[in-house]
């Protein structure tokens, strides 16, 4: 699985409570930006576009 890298909006500035997400070759993962090592959320490719068109 291809692994692009963790990043967050450019908007949160320096706001250390943001999410921050990364794409894979088959899902997006989520996860909060102030425990990196915590729990991750994957949504599969076509239920994180679906989220995005609302």
């Amino acid at each position: 699985m291809n692994r692009t890298g963790w990043f967050k909006s450019s908007r949160s500035a320096e706001n250390p409570a943001c999410v921050e997400i990364r794409f894979t070759t088959d899902a997006t993962d989520v996860r909060d930006s102030k425990n990196p090592a915590g729990p991750m959320l994957s949504f599969p490719r076509a239920a994180w576009a679906k989220f995005l068109r609302r």
